[in-house]
């Protein structure tokens, strides 16, 4: 998720959580039946149902295909987080904080689950892929230097020598902490290159707590999607009664 993109879409989500919470100060009991809580209702429900949407073009192949050549999976992404965010809030605001139903409040409250579950996934997915970049990154470097070290000191034999006095902790220490004050061209090669060697054993600890942290993401998009298919039948029960004590009412 990009910064800018992460700002605006954790504002929204704090715009909805301010939302939900304004039932403390304000109550309208007949909004959510007025024309405009209707239509607040109406649009908030479009918005919700292109996350379904979303859904099925991602993971069905034929319909990913003819769909990415006019619109970019990212794009569609990007529709996902908004349109994820906006159609709750509208439809927090159709309910005019009137909570009594259990239907409603069910609905209600699985809709906030799924919105900050999805935005809290998202945005941990989007920093540990990020770190993961970095980290590969840095790995990259930290084996080419020491590589060019590991040829320079086979040229040197007394220098690879210095590497198994090293390995003796207490000398280890000795050596790595005035090692700014050491002249001697066998010793300095053979801490650099121990020190590249914790550096790399560090980093390639950091990119496999990464991997087991993605790889745990997998359980947690099973779980947002089964969330979300839940939400999406509390949904449509919830448009089934109002439409039919809604026709009931008028007839």
């Amino acid at each position: 998720m990009k910064e800018r993109e992460r700002i605006v879409v954790s504002g929204l989500v704090l715009l909805m959580l301010l939302t939900w919470l304004g039932f403390v100060f304000h109550q309208a009991p007949r909004f959510a039946g007025s024309f405009w809580g209707g239509m607040l209702a109406v649009a908030g429900s479009a918005f919700m149902v292109f996350p379904l949407i979303y859904l099925f073009i991602k993971r069905i192949s034929w319909l990913k295909r003819a769909v990415t050549r006019f619109v970019s999976i990212r794009t569609l992404l990007t529709w996902h987080i908004y349109a994820g965010v906006i159609g709750p809030i509208l439809v927090l605001l159709h309910t005019g904080h009137k909570f009594e139903s259990a239907l409603g409040i069910a609905l209600t409250g699985m809709t906030l689950v799924v919105v900050v579950s999805g935005f809290v996934g998202r945005y941990l997915l989007s920093f540990i892929a990020e770190e993961l970049r970095e980290k590969r990154s840095t790995l990259t470097g930290l084996r080419k230097e020491y590589d060019l070290l590991a040829s320079e000191m086979k040229r040197n034999p007394q220098a690879a020598q210095q590497i198994n006095v090293l390995n003796q902790l207490h000398t280890r220490l000795i050596v790595w902490a005035f090692s700014g004050l050491t002249s001697s061209p066998t010793i300095v090669p053979a801490v650099r290159a121990l020190r590249l060697a914790e550096s790399i054993a560090d980093v390639e600890y950091a990119i496999g707590s990464y991997q087991r942290f993605k790889r745990a993401f997998g359980v947690w998009l099973k779980f947002h999607i089964v969330i979300s298919l839940l939400l999406y039948v509390l949904l449509g029960l919830h448009i089934w009664s109002a439409l039919y004590f809604g026709l009931r009412w008028f007839s």
